[in-house]
């Protein structure tokens, strides 16, 4: 047994082991608890979503020395949200599910001290079994990346190997010429010399190995990270949240987007339930949100003193029908506040505040306190109400408890004056299949397809008066099953159908959940990108339909709305949206007719995502424009990404704010999280995050966009600048006798990588746009070419490795050609190694250079700085290191004695370093505006569309064509109509026309 307490050292104990909770500090053995590293509920205030536990009175005063317990359990597993045990005390059995288990990594919140028995440590308990491997994300890039590299280790072998057999060749023509002053060591040779010249020039040529490569790109991801994380656009002011990069390696990937798979509830819509219309006794009451919004007079609950002064109603009739004492309305509220799982709170007298599992039960339960019956307290065995402003108590009997399979949830209770009911909620299909024959659903049935094309989500209610003597007998036919450790949810489900019969049906309720600001703009942005949309939601098909409306993502010029359901063979071609009902997701999806089977949505999904039918189902999907899946579960939700990524091969983003999103967002390449209002595991689970889904566009359209842009110009221009200073190695070798001499000075070497072109490549990549953020929004097209890979491939790969032999070309053989037989202005010659080793790294360094420049879009302090700053770096080094000062102070290491003034000032040089350079960008310049001219792409449009914009024309004369004829002919002089005339003024470039009186 173990006694957990708070005190001064440890204010909050932290659960190191899965415990039966036995007894507590707190009335009636409450405990609070917050499980943010279980379910991600992390709250400011301490007793704010924390989750509640209500413990029995096994004991009433635990002692390790009297009490003696028995536990029998299910083996250790990792499910979160369920638990299966019995707990024997002094001869009586009591069943144990998850509600009396408290699991490591709880921290104990406002309870002074709780006693409970382990029941799992160490790895058995359920958060270890959960801590499974971590999956790593990567880019398509640096899944490209490491293919290169290897291809480069084998290009560097293959470049070493030819100057090897040239070594061997001409040792084996020219090397005995020079055994007289150069002898060679016994038993040396041609071979021996190959074979030592092949490592030598793996050495040398290193440099085409980009070594400092991933350390480069994860500095550039870093910075791109703290551009999303202080960008103040993406910054939610109302709940202070900021967006954030939780993870620095998939930047880029935000760039190519071509897949988003949305949840709907609390992502696309805001989460905050607001109860508005209800159906009770074949009447509706309330009105839609439109209609509410023609500033319709709110509802006066100023009579009842514990009413929620938030809570706003538009339909005084039902006030009316409540005071009038009508039996089926205050059966209606009854219900809705007794049948429930929210436990209250109230701080001060009539001020109650409600912790709800869902928003949907804190809407409902305070829409029955605005409406006279207020949920007041509730103990283990009691429900305590205020109905009508009489305090009244009923006797809770059983909680048959909602989950995914029985969509439903019921209560039955005991009235003070003796009666049994049963009262249940739930899914209306599942509602109806248990109603008596003579209950009446065709008027409630009109009223709730009219709330689900409004989009709000519904719930039938129904009730069942009980017999006493049938009651006891399932009361022990419950208690037997709730007491079994195997197959406990299995044999509960039966014993709750045998009760779950024959209700009668008193109406359905339907609260709304809004859309967040800007969710239909952004879709539509989003598909103006080309960027398909997937919402997959577990709400019934007519919300989820009437969602897709309202977000744009179903729109009124397509084809057709595709539903797949029973019986359905239609071709599905075009621009057509596709609604896949969980309900009749069957073999239809294969286009054959067969007879529809009815099956749970979990089961006919998961039967549609088979490996003989998933398929069909993408081939048909994929053709649709929008796709919206309805009835799904959070697996299924994994399933359905983890098909397209896997067979589309397209990169795929998951966004979601709930606990059932998190195994969807870990599927997807990209997971979002949204702080919402259902806790934080899916932020915690993400890679990204911020408050609202509108956010989403400028995290691709703009931060995507950029990053891809500017990581796609890094890896270019780094191999470029690394292949080009290699290459001239390359072709010195035929000029050296393939002795492995290096061409340049040992120190330029050194800080060519490291300092002198280092940060010019490091400020393109963390501040270059193409365009600015309102042309991006602009025009959302331009996030294609990161969908097709066009910046970076293994095509453009091979143009850098031809563009960079062409390049090493001009800057060895024209400096080659220019000091050969070549003399200074007194006549003295030029032609030495030093001079040409300096010519041709300040023509490599300065042609680089210039082509650093010709990528850079956007220019800033930052990117002159580093640039310049190179340059200028470059030429003080050499300056200093070749001096005479440097010489006799390290005479070993600065063999370069006056080569730079020697060679710097003789105009000879710098004509060679002008027409190398120019040689070096003619082809990039040449390419750019034959391509810009005949074949532009929607980049180029954009940026020459944006350059003419810049000029603005100042005409702005309101004359109009056609009135000189009018004044020649003389018409104007005519007697004017009394009424007046009409004059149209064309309006100037196209404007629509305006009709002026």
């Amino acid at each position: 047994m173990i006694h957990l307490e708070m005190n001064l050292s440890l204010l909050f104990p932290v659960l190191q082991a899965d415990l039966l909770l036995l007894s507590s500090s707190e009335p009636l053995n409450l405990i609070y608890i917050e499980t943010a590293e279980l379910d991600g509920l992390v709250s400011k205030y301490m007793n704010v979503n924390m989750n509640l536990f209500i413990c029995y009175y096994c004991v009433p005063e635990p002692s390790s020395a009297s009490l003696s317990l028995s536990v029998r359990c299910e083996p250790p597993n990792n499910r979160l949200d369920k638990f299966t045990g019995t707990l024997t005390v002094r001869g009586e059995t009591f069943a144990l599910d998850n509600e009396r288990i408290l699991l490591r990594g709880c921290t104990l919140r406002n309870t002074e001290w709780c006693f409970g028995l382990v029941v799992f440590g160490g790895p058995d308990t359920k958060l270890m079994q959960n801590s499974g491997k971590s999956i790593f994300k990567r880019t398509s890039i640096d899944r490209l990346m490491n293919v290169l590299v290897i291809f480069i280790f084998g290009f560097l072998a293959f470049l070493c190997t030819i100057l090897s057999i040239g070594n061997a060749i001409w040792e084996y023509q020219e090397g005995n010429s020079f055994i007289t002053f150069l002898p060679r060591a016994d038993g040396a040779n041609a071979s021996l010399s190959a074979f030592l010249t092949f490592w030598s020039y793996v050495i040398i040529l290193n440099t085409v190995v980009p070594i400092s490569l991933y350390v480069s790109v994860e500095i550039l991801r870093l910075g791109n990270s703290y551009f999303i994380d202080w960008d103040c656009k993406m910054y939610h002011v109302k709940s202070n949240t900021p967006a954030q990069a939780r993870t620095t390696t998939l930047n880029e990937e935000l760039g190519q987007i071509k897949y988003i798979f949305s949840d709907k509830t609390g992502t696309l819509t805001q989460n905050i339930m607001t109860f508005n219309r209800c159906s009770i006794n074949g009447k509706s009451y309330g009105k839609s949100s439109k209609s509410c919004h023609r500033k319709t007079e709110k509802v006066d609950f100023s009579w009842n003193s514990l009413a929620d002064p938030k809570f706003c109603f538009h339909d005084h009739k039902l006030v009316e029908a409540v005071k009038s004492g009508s039996p089926e309305v205050q059966a209606f509220f009854r219900l809705l506040a007794l049948c429930h799982t929210v436990m209250p709170e109230e701080k001060t007298e009539g001020e109650l505040f409600y912790q709800a599992q869902s928003p949907d039960e804190g809407a409902l339960v305070t829409a029955a306190r605005n409406f006279g019956f207020v949920f007041r307290s509730r103990t283990p065995e009691t429900i305590s109400l205020v109905e009508m402003g009489m305090p009244t108590t009923y006797k809770l009997l059983a909680v048959l408890d909602f989950n995914n399979v029985r969509k439903r949830m019921s209560v039955i209770v005991r009235s003070p004056e003796g009666k049994l009911t049963l009262y249940c909620k739930g899914a209306d299909t599942i509602i109806y299949e248990r109603l008596h024959p003579s209950s009446s659903k065709l008027i409630t049935t009109e009223h709730l397809n009219e709330y689900a094309g409004e989009g709000l989500r519904t719930l039938a209610l129904a009730y069942k008066d009980l017999d006493e003597d049938e009651f006891e007998k399932w009361k022990e036919r419950h208690h037997e099953a709730s007491t079994t450790v195997e197959d406990r949810e299995a044999k509960l489900d039966t014993i709750y159908e045998e009760i779950e019969k024959d209700l009668l049906l008193l109406g359905a309720s339907a609260v709304e959940d809004k859309l967040q600001d800007g969710v239909p703009q952004t879709i539509e942005q989003l598909a103006k990108a080309d960027i398909k949309i997937w919402v997959l939601t577990g709400d019934k098909q007519e919300t989820a339909e009437n969602i897709g409306y309202s977000c744009n993502m179903l729109r009124e010029e397509m084809k057709e709305i595709f539903i797949v359901a029973a019986n359905t063979a239609e071709e599905v071609d075009g621009e057509y949206g596709l609604v896949i009902n969980g309900h009749s997701l069957v073999r239809e999806i294969v286009l054959l007719i067969e007879k529809s089977i009815y099956l749970s949505s979990s089961s006919i999904l998961a039967f549609a995502l088979q490996k003989d039918m998933h398929l069909e189902l993408l081939r048909t999907a994929c053709m649709c424009q929008t796709v919206i899946c309805c009835r799904v579960t959070p697996l299924q939700k994994a399933q359905v990404v983890e098909l397209v990524k896997k067979h589309k091969k397209a990169v795929t983003l998951a966004i979601g704010d709930g606990a059932n999103d998190v195994s969807m967002i870990k599927t997807a390449h990209i997971g979002v999280g949204i702080s919402g209002q259902e806790g934080m595991q899916a932020v915690l689970s993400s890679d990204f995050s911020f408050a609202q889904f509108r956010y989403l566009q400028r995290l691709l359209l703009v931060h995507g966009r950029w990053s891809y842009l500017r990581m796609c110009k890094f890896l270019r221009y780094f191999f470029y600048k690394n292949f080009t200073f290699t290459f001239v190695h390359f072709w010195y070798g035929f000029f050296c006798g393939f002795s492995a001499q290096t061409v340049y000075d040992e120190w330029f070497i050194t800080l060519y990588n490291l300092v002198y072109a280092a940060l010019p490549v490091i400020g393109l990549s963390l501040f270059d746009q193409d365009v600015n953020d309102r042309w991006s929004f602009q025009y959302p097209q331009l996030y294609a070419p990161g969908q097709l890979n066009q910046y970076f491939s293994k095509m453009a790969f091979a143009r850098i490795l031809l563009h960079s032999c062409y390049s090493s070309l001009v800057l060895f053989f024209i400096p080659w050609a220019a000091m050969c037989d070549t003399v200074r202005d007194d006549g003295k010659e030029i032609a030495d190694y030093q001079s040409f080793a300096l010519l041709a790294q300040t023509c490599l360094l300065i042609a680089v250079s210039v082509q650093l420049g010709l990528d850079t879009y956007y220019w800033t302090a930052v990117n002159q700085f580093f640039l310049w700053g190179s340059l200028s770096v470059y030429f003080a080094v050499t300056f200093t290191m070749y001096s005479n000062g440097m010489y006799l102070i390290f005479t070993s290491s600065f063999p370069f004695i006056g080569t730079a003034r020697n060679s710097l000032n003789q105009p000879n040089v710098w004509l060679t370093i002008f027409l190398t350079t120019i040689l070096c960008i003619l082809p990039v310049v040449a390419k750019r505006f034959l391509f810009i001219q005949l074949k532009p792409t929607i980049n180029d449009k954009v940026v020459e569309y944006r350059m003419m914009d810049t000029r603005r024309s100042g005409y702005a004369f309101s004359h109009a064509r056609g009135y000189g004829d009018l004044v020649t002919s003389g018409r104007f002089l005519r007697i004017p109509n009394r009424r007046g005339s009409l004059i149209q003024v064309a309006g100037i470039a196209g404007i629509a026309e305006e009709p002026l009186y």
